[in-house]
């Protein structure tokens, strides 16, 4: 099966913008990780993507993937004309987000009798059939996935699609080769390599550092967490703005340098097999891959109680849910956590469990083939 990808922007060669934030979007990631999945398990993927830079390649292999770039301002007519000649094969259609130029392979796709599907990663992508010629065609697809139940009804309500159109299907994660609990010996060689103390409760916020993941409501809780209890570590991972990194590493200063920014990185499953505990204080999400990871290492999480996270803590029984910015709620939770340690093995198990059966990529690979075909 050939199956071609639509996706606003791939690969598009930077990797912060000048605020610091990462480029790469969650929607990216979700495209990327199909594309290679679908690719490993015998399908053909390519991607077709807008051309940005100057920089950039028309076309070319990335990470295993065919990524065509379409040209402004007649990305509309390149996509007409890729689909009858160098893509004329491709067996059905994947659109990731609601990139404008993709309602020409959607209206190229009924042409040629091929099956569509929109997957939605965002709240930030509903669209109203009355808003416009474009919206209007976005909701003639043959399929939709959302990827939390939050969008699902979303795309039922506010988009107004059939719901025996949606399907509800996570993203998916690597939970045998990446991201997976260690024993206590590899967390101590972990914390060792990385320089973390190996006798401190150490808890994790790993996500874009960004205003919307909650970072305020991040560090107002540590500071109630390190009046009461000093023998704990707060390590922040991941991109961000600039300013908001300053920030937290100038609390870490007044706080007896008990918070470390570690930045971005490429081998986060590591930190999380080193932690103890996932804080995950956001106010918005999809359905946040983060979370899925470190479910799936094992780590007792406190998060809020949104759209999204609310698909993966309660029914993983993997730990608890506060109001979003209820930073004594959040304060509370860490502290209780890090003095129990039955109750975060009990969370952690049952996490670890779940991701297993239900959120793992190659068992999702099985549904996801088939509403790609139009075979559900």
């Amino acid at each position: 099966m050939k199956i071609g990808i639509f996706i606003k922007n791939y690969a598009v060669g930077k990797k912060f913008d000048k605020s610091g934030v990462p480029n790469k979007s969650g929607a990216e990631f979700h495209a990327e990780n199909h594309a290679k999945l679908l690719n490993k398990y015998g399908d053909e993927t390519y991607v077709m993507t807008k051309k940005t830079y100057f920089f950039t390649k028309n076309r070319e292999i990335v990470n295993g993937v065919d990524v065509c770039r379409l040209h402004a301002p007649f990305r509309w007519l390149e996509i007409c004309f890729r689909l009858l000649t160098t893509h004329k094969n491709t067996n059905c259609f994947y659109i990731v987000g609601v990139p404008k130029f993709a309602v020409w392979a959607i209206l190229m796709a009924r042409w040629l009798n091929k099956p569509t599907t929109l997957v939605l990663t965002s709240n930030s992508e509903f669209f109203a059939q009355e808003d416009g010629w474009r919206q209007n065609i976005l909701t003639k697809c043959d399929n939709y996935i959302a990827i939390s139940q939050e969008i699902a009804k979303g795309l039922e309500e506010k988009n107004h699609i059939p719901r025996e159109k949606i399907h509800v299907l996570p993203q998916g994660i690597d939970t045998s080769k990446r991201f997976y609990p260690v024993t206590e010996n590899e967390k101590i060689n972990l914390r060792q390599k990385y320089d973390l103390p190996i006798d401190k409760i150490i808890v994790l916020f790993c996500a874009r550092v960004v205003l919307n993941k909650g970072t305020d409501t991040m560090q107002k809780a540590w500071r109630i967490v390190m009046k009461q209890n000093k023998n704990m570590q707060l390590l922040v991972v991941g991109g961000g703005l600039e300013t908001l990194l300053d920030e937290i590493k100038n609390t870490g200063l007044e706080l007896n340098n008990s918070i470390k920014v570690v930045g971005e990185v490429d081998n986060t499953e590591e930190y999380y097999q080193l932690a103890d505990i996932y804080l995950f204080p956001s106010r918005f999400e999809g359905l946040p891959t983060t979370l899925m990871e470190a479910i799936a290492c094992g780590l007792p999480c406190i998060a809020s109680n949104i759209g999204g996270v609310e698909d993966l803590v309660p029914p993983a029984k993997a730990g608890v849910l506060i109001a979003p910015e209820d930073y004594e709620g959040f304060a509370d939770a860490i502290l209780n956590l890090a003095n129990n340690n039955l109750l975060r093995k009990q969370y952690g198990f049952a996490g670890r469990k779940y991701a297993k059966e239900h959120l793992d990529s190659t068992i999702l690979l099985l549904p996801l083939k088939k509403i790609l075909r139009n075979e559900i």
